[in-house]
């Protein structure tokens, strides 16, 4: 027979009530009631029914990450494995569960959202990307569910939204390359549709704008978050009447795969090439060379942005709260980019 609310109430001396205030953190239940009855729960083998405490509370003490790919793409890029452990890691410090959905295309991502939150699985949502008309931001806000984005919206400023400041980092990123002495700095970019790739390039433009420096389109290459894309970059850059002799690129994942390219075709880094990328995964000190990266807080990006998530659900419109977060950014400066041939 299963243990229920009244034999661990029984066994530590308190009220069924009381045991039901410790499961939903309740503010007037002392820590050591909260701590003892934790304990008797611990001691019988208690699971509460989450079902049945959903349908009370009208919460499910759970959240869900929607993944812009199907997962087993996704997981290759290190980034996202950082930001969802900044996620689970306040989540669960916050008591709430969390779980992960993806789909292959637009249209599944919707129908997934759709099946979590019209079946009261989850209270509200964080999505991983933020790109341009997206159907499932429409969807949410149609619905009215809470939901946090990592990235920053065009259409709808006002989101609930956790982001680094894109263009800055990556005039940042460029401004470093120019301190190197460097003039004629490429530009390799993710998905056009992303609105992270589209800042990091404004960025780009306007570090070269501001240093008089031309700006040319033949040394700008879009992909993907694939170490693919940067590999298929570097076939075209090095086969340029005029080659960039700097690259500021979009991703360090992307970056491995143009260390890669670069290293077949027999170019040195950074004596030929110089690189710095974006987000300073672990890999990053690991490569050959080093790699210089924009720090921009992965993990402190994953933990705020479940924790606006968890305060806007139990947010009772007594406080206002902040729609914006940004989390600030830092430049790791490497081997990679630490040689200038253009002088």
């Amino acid at each position: 027979m299963s243990v229920t609310i009244k034999d661990v109430a029984k066994k530590a001396g308190v009220s069924p009530s009381t045991v039901s205030r410790v499961l939903s953190n309740h503010p007037r239940i002392s820590r050591e009631t909260s701590r003892k009855v934790k304990e008797i729960m611990e001691e019988l083998g208690y699971h509460p029914n989450i079902m049945a405490k959903s349908l009370v509370s009208k919460t499910t003490e759970s959240i869900c990450v929607i993944l812009p790919k199907p997962a087993e793409e996704l997981f290759l890029n290190l980034f996202f494995m950082e930001l969802i452990r900044g996620i689970v890691a306040q989540a669960n410090r916050a008591g709430y569960d969390v779980l992960i959905s993806s789909g292959g295309n637009e249209k599944e991502e919707v129908e997934a959202v759709s099946r979590l939150l019209h079946g009261r699985r989850v209270d509200g949502a964080i999505l991983l990307y933020s790109r341009q008309n997206d159907p499932v931001v429409e969807f949410l806000k149609g619905h009215d569910y809470p939901f946090v984005l990592v990235g920053r919206s065009d259409s709808y400023p006002d989101l609930l939204s956790v982001d680094t400041d894109n263009i800055q980092a990556a005039y940042d990123a460029t401004k470093h390359m120019i301190s190197q002495g460097h003039e004629r700095i490429g530009f390799v970019s993710g998905p056009p549709n992303l609105v992270v790739s589209q800042d990091r390039l404004k960025g780009y433009y306007k570090a070269l704008g501001d240093a008089g420096l031309e700006v040319r389109k033949d040394w700008i290459v879009e992909g993907e978050f694939l170490q693919d894309s940067g590999y298929r970059a570097m076939s075209f850059f090095m086969n340029l009447p005029e080659r960039p002799t700097a690259l500021v690129i979009v991703d360090d994942i992307v970056s491995f795969g143009v260390l890669r390219g670069l290293h077949e075709l027999g170019y040195k880094v950074p004596e030929d090439v110089s690189i710095i990328s974006f987000n300073n995964i672990s890999l990053t000190e690991l490569s050959t060379p080093p790699l210089s990266s924009v720090d921009i807080g992965i993990y402190n990006l994953g933990y705020t942005a479940s924790q606006a998530l968890i305060q806007s659900i139990r947010h009772d419109d007594k406080t206002v709260l902040p729609n914006r977060y940004i989390i600030p950014h830092r430049l790791m400066i490497r081997e990679s980019s630490m040689y200038s041939n253009s002088k």
